[in-house]
């Protein structure tokens, strides 16, 4: 995996809202475009992020705990073959 440096496009996990008593969510969790604005010099996964949102810009600093990274294999996945909200990913190659 190629190390994410400032200023480096990836794609963050939203977490999407509670759900609700009927069973549904105001907001999915959804992927979303996002840029790099701290990395960990301790552990290249942890980031920090300014997430893209339809509803404005939301920012994870390192301080607030950063961001980890998961594309839906490996320790930080729970859900297998998709990354869990919350996390980042590189974006899929395009052909």
């Amino acid at each position: 995996m190629p190390t994410p440096t400032i200023g480096s496009i990836v794609h963050y996990i939203s977490q999407g809202s509670p759900v609700l008593p009927d069973g549904t969510q105001k907001y999915e969790s959804t992927c979303r475009a996002a840029i790099v604005t701290e990395a960990d010099p301790d552990n290249p996964e942890r980031i920090g992020l300014q997430v893209s949102n339809p509803t404005g810009l939301f920012f994870h600093s390192l301080a607030d705990g950063g961001c980890l990274y998961s594309d839906g294999d490996g320790p930080n996945a729970t859900n297998p073959g998709s990354p869990q909200g919350g996390t980042w990913h590189w974006p899929d190659p395009v052909d």
